[in-house]
């Protein structure tokens, strides 16, 4: 294309000195197979620990950025209580839920996802919604975004995903052809992109946005009997969005706005909330429920599974020390507690390794004796012992064995027994990219946005498309066509109109028909 750069054209260049594309390998040097999956027990089932594809590709791109977060570099924090509201016990024995009335710290933390740290907090981009409940039982993080679903459906591909958020490593810019040359080969990603466009793609600070934790959960009540679970924080504050022009303004003037906004509010008092609901289904309806309940790329309806509101959350207390409480809180989805544990859900079995795991990069083998870290709550005994920033008494003379005669701590089979589940299936690397990519974006363009967001919509997406290639424009137009035929016919319509195609073209966007020709 005449009118690109040669930054733009990088790719394009790379593309002609390369006679055939390379076998992708490991690490060490193994051929790999299938790269876009995990090695899972069934198409439905838990990640295998063997998978050594998937664990050698995520422990390398957990240590690629230092001291940087890889994502959610740039973010604010607050502190606050859960009040648990309503009495959910059939469903869950954990701690912050055992009591209408209680109240459980919490430590919070908003962000964006794919820029570095002094990037502008009004990006048009997913936010990060990340809880700490510090609780009797030990910390539970529930670590979600701000919309209840995700770009892909198999951790796999995550570094790859991210990589296309960051900069060409050749030009170290940002390159739209890496963006929509990905999203557009991995059609499951059409309906968060098409969340990520339209108004909610960029919120009017993290106080006016609602909270979602994302994956399928599981719960389990005192009798040792399971449900699967959503998390939902529904703003106090009313939604507010940003349109495009408002960002874009924001972004020169004031880039850290968000967290402005935030620290400004809870510093004059006006503490903001959010009411915390649930979703639940039983095991036997997700056996029979028209879309696979693990799937992070899709919600659960709320006709079929109505919300119910179990608590609220207030943030009342800003970071003492940006560093020490917002830059060193560490957040898991696999720090769960007695009455919350893992569902089957792909993306979160990559997740329950990749957070951990990348924190002891980024912090230290005893990220967790970091105060803001630290379960304060519950009383930590345990057989770890040494590594880089001990700050505690290293548990003094107590054996750093197990099992042990000498008084160590015990555990206990019976009052802490997990829940069992019966997995089976064959154990291979299970292809999920045809998996029902598109009936939800439907539902999403024709029931849930006005006219008038559509249009928006299309816009949005019009104007950063239109910088990628054309090959890679026509691809997307065919994903987003595919979900509701307007929806490509619209994208389609803008685009020529862009380019001051040959063809006269009548597209309204904003309420105003526009003809160009």
């Amino acid at each position: 294309m005449a009118t690109r750069d040669k930054a733009a054209e990088q790719l394009n260049e790379f593309k002609s000195s390369q006679k055939t594309p390379e076998q992708c390998t490991t690490g060490t040097g193994a051929p790999i197979g299938l790269k876009t999956a995990t090695m899972t027990v069934g198409p439905q089932g838990p990640v295998l620990i063997q998978d050594f594809v998937f664990n050698d590709e995520m422990a390398h791109f957990d240590r690629e950025r230092i001291p940087e977060r890889v994502v959610h570099a740039k973010g604010a924090g607050a502190f606050g209580y859960f009040e648990c509201t309503n009495d959910i016990s059939k469903y869950t024995k954990a701690k912050p839920f055992e009591s209408v009335g209680k109240r459980t710290p919490v430590g919070v933390r908003f962000s964006t996802v794919g820029g570095e740290s002094g990037s502008a907090d009004t990006a048009r981009d997913p936010r990060g919604f990340a809880v700490k409940f510090y609780t009797e039982d030990g910390n539970w993080d529930l670590v979600g975004n701000n919309t209840p679903i995700f770009f892909i459906r198999d951790p796999i591909l995550f570094p790859s995903f991210i990589h296309t958020q960051k900069r060409n490593p050749r030009t170290h810019l940002k390159d739209p052809d890496m963006f929509w040359d990905f999203i557009t080969l991995r059609p499951e990603t059409t309906h968060q992109v098409s969340f990520l466009f339209s108004d909610r793609g960029t919120p009017d600070g993290y106080r006016r946005m609602n909270g979602y934790g994302s994956h399928t959960f599981k719960l389990v009540n005192k009798d040792n009997q399971p449900v699967y679970c959503k998390f939902h924080f529904k703003t106090d504050q009313g939604i507010k969005n940003l349109m495009a022009d408002e960002a874009h303004r924001l972004s020169a003037e004031d880039p850290d706005y968000a967290i402005r906004d935030l620290y400004d509010h809870i510093e004059e008092g006006k503490f903001p909330s959010w009411t915390v609901k649930i979703q639940v289904m039983t095991f036997e309806q997700a056996e029979k429920y028209k879309w696979n309940p693990f799937d992070v790329t899709k919600v659960w309806s709320q006709k079929d599974f109505p919300l119910i509101e179990v608590g609220k959350m207030v943030l009342n207390k800003n970071p003492g020390n940006y560093f020490a409480d917002v830059e060193q809180i560490a957040f898991s989805p696999a720090h769960f507690i007695p009455g919350i544990d893992a569902s089957p859900d792909k993306m979160l079995q990559g997740r329950l390794f990749s957070y951990s795991d990348t924190h002891r990069h980024r912090l230290g083998a005893n990220y967790l004796q970091i105060p803001v870290n630290c379960p304060y709550k519950a009383k930590t005994f345990h057989y770890q012992r040494d590594g880089p920033q001990c700050v505690t008494d290293n548990q003094g003379g107590a054996p750093n064995y197990f099992p042990n005669s000498f008084s160590g701590p015990k555990d206990d089979p019976a009052g802490c027994e997990m829940c069992p589940f019966t997995i089976s299936g064959e154990c291979k690397r299970y292809n999920s990219a045809d998996e029902d990519n598109f009936s939800q974006v439907n539902i999403f363009w024709n029931k849930v946005l006005k006219p008038e967001e559509r249009d928006r919509l299309v816009e949005n997406i019009g104007n950063h498309v239109i910088n990628a290639q054309k090959f890679l424009q026509d691809r997307a137009v065919k994903n987003f066509g595919q979900a509701d035929p307007e929806f490509g016919k619209k994208l389609q319509a803008y685009l020529d109109s862009m380019r001051g195609g040959k063809n006269k073209v009548n597209v309204v966007l904003n309420g105003v028909k526009v003809t160009e020709s």
